[in-house]
């Protein structure tokens, strides 16, 4: 009966609607789902394979603010003459961040907090070099002998203020599922350029929990998102037959992925020696949980998770080779965008039609 009423609905509609208007309706759809392929087209570029951006300098420079020219990497005599520091905005294990000024502008500046951690700093100076692309924030100088980082400052924070930021009046126009869903596909791009990086395949160590994932993470003036922290990024080398373990102590807690956890339950004691390496795997089980943050609880964000489910099921799968790759995820965002994006512009459309 319901099927019956419905075709009937339709047909009145039909007969009520002219010819020319149904013309006009078509060439309307004609020419949003041009625009639509614009737009995600651009998009694309914008989030799609791992490349250098335009706006970046070659390796070793760097452009900052209005500076129109490339400029060296600052060294230690610059550093030293030409920073200023202002304040302490952040402390961790391997190194404490200050706000400084470099000629006007506000920079970050990095120095080791731990002697003994200095290796994790090293490290994670080297990737920030190697790195250099539009998903990690920019390197403006370094000064190896005294262990200290300089970088672009973004004043907006870490990833983990996100809420924060978006109840301030001048955000709330961004805190829609759109804006929301764009932040997440730039994390899954970022996790995707790590595991293509031209370095190998990279695992996103500092991620035993959410806050710890969120604190790696930079949310930049214009709302997307950069990774900040490189400290612990081992190398997968499958043909070598190397794996990973992050770091040496035993990981608890659902957010890890299960390959991470002690397998040999609590009746033997957890020995390093003994716990099995994985791959980057370990950051597809992960997306999930950091897209469910991202999301939030706006408006339009629960039909956003209703056609994620899928994907971010295989996500969780036990078995890690079962897991998508971060290129599986990123396209499938991506799609989910443009069919969603279609339907928000066009509402009805197809029962019109």
């Amino acid at each position: 009966m319901d099927k019956k009423l419905h075709y009937v609905k339709k047909e009145l509609l039909r007969r009520e609607i002219p010819p020319v208007l149904l013309v006009l309706l078509f060439l309307a759809v004609l020419l949003l789902n041009f625009l639509l392929y614009m737009y995600l087209n651009n998009f694309a570029v914008a989030t799609g394979q791992p490349n250098v951006d335009s706006s970046l300098c070659p390796f070793g420079y760097f452009r900052l603010g209005p500076l129109k020219n490339c400029l060296p990497w600052l060294s230690c005599g610059a550093i030293n003459t030409e920073v200023r520091k202002l304040k302490c905005v952040g402390e961790g294990a391997v190194k404490k961040v200050f706000l400084s000024e470099w000629k006007e502008n506000k920079v970050s500046l990095s120095q080791l907090a731990n002697l003994e951690l200095k290796e994790d700093f090293l490290h994670g100076l080297k990737m920030l070099k190697s790195l250099q692309s539009k998903y990690v924030v920019r390197l403006l100088g370094y000064c190896e002998k005294q262990f200290t980082i300089l970088t672009q400052y973004h004043p907006l924070g870490s990833l983990k203020s996100l809420n924060e930021m978006l109840d301030l009046p001048k955000y709330k126009g961004l805190n829609t599922w759109h804006h929301r869903f764009m932040l997440a596909i730039d994390y899954v791009s970022i996790i995707h350029y790590l595991h293509n990086s031209p370095l190998g395949t990279l695992v996103m160590c500092d991620s035993n929990d959410l806050d710890k994932v969120l604190s790696q993470y930079l949310l930049t003036s214009d709302f997307h998102i950069l990774v900040n922290d490189l400290d612990a990024l081992p190398l997968v080398n499958r043909s070598a037959g190397r794996l990973v373990k992050c770091g040496h102590r035993e990981l608890q807690g659902e957010f890890v992925a299960p390959e991470q956890l002690w397998p040999y339950g609590e009746e033997v004691p957890f020995e390093d020696d003994l716990m099995p390496p994985y791959d980057e795997k370990t950051d597809i089980w992960k997306i999930p949980d950091v897209s469910n943050f991202l999301l939030g609880h706006v408006k339009g964000s629960d039909i956003v998770r209703f056609h994620l489910f899928d994907i971010h099921a295989a996500c969780k799968k036990k078995n890690p080779a079962e897991r998508p790759s971060a290129q599986m995820v990123m396209d499938t965002y991506r799609k989910i965008l443009t069919l969603l994006l279609r339907e928000a512009a066009m509402p009805g459309t197809r029962e019109m039609l």
